[in-house]
């Protein structure tokens, strides 16, 4: 039934499609076939885009589609292992822009979702907006205290707009799905639920404040990266209220170099804050392309950039930060065998997979690209072919993993516009190696394990009984599975030498827990307790291991 619904719209977008000249994208879905038949009632294609390339082809359609789509094409932009560079390269070049609804009714909605006049609230609001996009526009406004904000308001109706076009793009992506011969390849379902989660976060404005406001923390010196703060008062899920600053985009060559500023400064700048979000506070801005990203022209001796536009975030599991960042260590060593064993043991491939065969075709990859000058190599670049290598060994690649893709092609582009020459690996290497020396050194692990001791202690007294369980278990069922005399007194006593040396783990463990309880508790001890705790651990442990006879 719901198809039936959509198909008056299936057909504007048809129509769309064949009058951008994109013949193959309608032809090969079956339910567009029959378009042929009554073509020439869709009129004729557009004259003038004979000459385009199929990628600028399809971005003009999606344009004229409309703000939906256009976030589809954005989002499909970062899909690199699924769709050809060309049109990648097109898509990425989408704006989100569109015609202002009234001010009249951004004072309304503003009145509406914090329960008091704007004259109350404010003492300037602009009803003039300072920029539009399909999700929400932007209004200058200054509070009571004299300080100047912008205030983000989302469109009327949105929801249900957003509703209803997302109902279309799944009914297309499910006969792309269907009747598509790439459909196993481009996975246009995925596509569609990536851009359905995408939208969900982005009409959510408290948690787009809750980012900025985190993202504010991790760079509270303000000296690499400026954050704008969030006022809390003025804030709900359909409005945000953020300082107002100033500066310009980070591709305005002409005014960086107009104000005085070191653009290669500022590029390395911009390439180890990306990496200090990624892999030191695993929390990265996952939409810095230049409209997002400023420079603050007031600071020539020490410049720095202005993040905006926190809807889009991304973070990794701690375990695919770690083994990511390995991957780049071993990338910049160009360690190859190490990069194809780090994809297996992250579990992103199958066991099964041949190392050897894996590390030659990453070889085959790399080798190219180190014939150039380093500052020659695109990294991003670099990274995209492996995934799409690494996809034939039947690579299982996680969504965290393509915003983070896709947020290192942004930032690589804007360092080497802001410095053509930039050598991205020597930025990277130092900045990368700092932070995991820092974040996988002793302190750092001791301090994460006495956080986490309180659950440790908690879970203790269950261990001894879960093992004993799980031994006794173990032995009962080879033992029942041997009828040799002989072999089941050889398994009974590796079963004692298995509970001696349960006992001496548990001995020696259990004064690690006293010990480390201890420096938790009574700190000024210093480390010796679990230092001590550790070596008389080993002893028990050493005493308990079993003597050959």
């Amino acid at each position: 039934m719901r198809s039936l619904t959509v198909v008056p719209r299936l057909m504007r977008v048809a129509s769309v499609l064949l009058a951008w000249r994109l013949d193959e994208i309608v032809e090969t879905a079956h339910l567009f076939r029959p378009l042929k038949l009554v073509r020439p009632f869709f009129g004729k294609p557009r004259p003038d885009v004979a000459s385009l390339s199929r990628g600028e082809r399809l971005r003009g359609a999606l344009t004229e589609l409309g703000p939906i789509f256009v976030k589809a094409g954005q989002v499909l932009s970062t899909r690199r292992d699924l769709v050809p560079a060309d049109i990648a390269d097109e898509l990425a070049l989408l704006q989100d822009q569109v015609p202002p609804f009234p001010g009249s009714e951004a004072r309304a909605i503003v009145e509406r979702e914090l329960r008091q006049p704007v004259t109350t609230l404010f003492a300037r609001f602009d009803e003039t907006a300072l920029a539009s996009a399909s999700i929400a526009q932007v209004h200058a406004a200054t509070l009571h205290d004299g300080r100047e904000v912008v205030v983000k308001v989302l469109r009327p109706g949105i929801e249900q707009r957003i509703a209803n076009d997302v109902a279309l793009l799944r009914s297309l992506g499910e006969l792309a799905d269907r009747w598509h011969p790439a459909a196993d390849k481009i996975r246009p379902l995925e596509v569609v639920a990536e851009v359905e989660k995408m939208l969900e976060n982005e009409l959510d404005l408290q948690r787009e404040g809750a980012s900025a406001s985190l993202l504010r923390r991790n760079f509270e010196s303000g000296v690499d990266l400026y954050v704008p703060a969030v006022e809390w008062d003025f804030t709900t899920e359909r409005v945000i209220t953020l300082e107002r600053v100033y500066g310009v985009s980070c591709d305005d060559v002409d005014a960086i170099d107009a104000a005085g500023i070191d653009r290669r400064a500022l590029a390395a700048k911009g390439v180890r804050v990306f990496y200090e979000q990624v892999f030191r506070d695993n929390f990265f801005h996952a939409d810095a392309h230049p409209g997002n990203v400023w420079v603050d022209l007031a600071r020539k001796d020490e410049p720095r950039f202005i993040a905006l536009d926190f809807g889009i975030m991304g973070s990794l599991p701690e375990a695919d930060q770690y083994w990511l960042a390995q991957n780049f260590i071993a990338l910049f060593e160009r360690d190859y065998q190490r990069i194809a064993q780090l994809h297996v043991d992250a579990g992103w491939m199958p066991s099964s997979v041949r190392v050897d065969e894996l590390t030659a075709a990453v070889r085959t990859v790399c080798e190219p690209y180190f014939t150039r000058p380093l500052a020659q190599i695109s990294l991003a670049e670099l990274v995209v072919k492996l995934f799409r290598t690494a996809q034939k060994f039947q690579l299982t690649l996680q969504p965290q993993l393509i915003l983070l893709q896709k947020t290192l092609l942004n930032i690589e582009g804007v360092g080497r516009r802001l410095d053509p020459d930039i050598d991205i690996w020597a930025v990277a290497h130092p900045v990368l190696e700092r932070i995991l020396r820092e974040r996988y050194s002793l302190r750092r692990t001791l301090k994460d394990a006495r956080r986490r001791l309180p659950e440790w202690i908690h879970a203790a007294p269950q261990l001894p009984e879960l093992v004993r369980d799980a031994l006794r278990q173990a032995a009962r069922g080879e033992m029942r599975s041997v009828s040799d005399p002989l072999a089941l007194l050889q398994q009974a006593e590796v079963a004692r030498r298995q509970q001696r040396l349960l006992g001496g783990a548990l001995l020696g463990g259990s004064l690690l827990i006293v010990a480390t309880l201890v420096w938790t508790l009574a700190p000024q001890h210093g480390m010796w307790p679990p230092l001590a705790a550790g070596v008389a651990g080993l002893i028990a442990f050493a005493i308990t291991w079993p003597r050959r006879r």
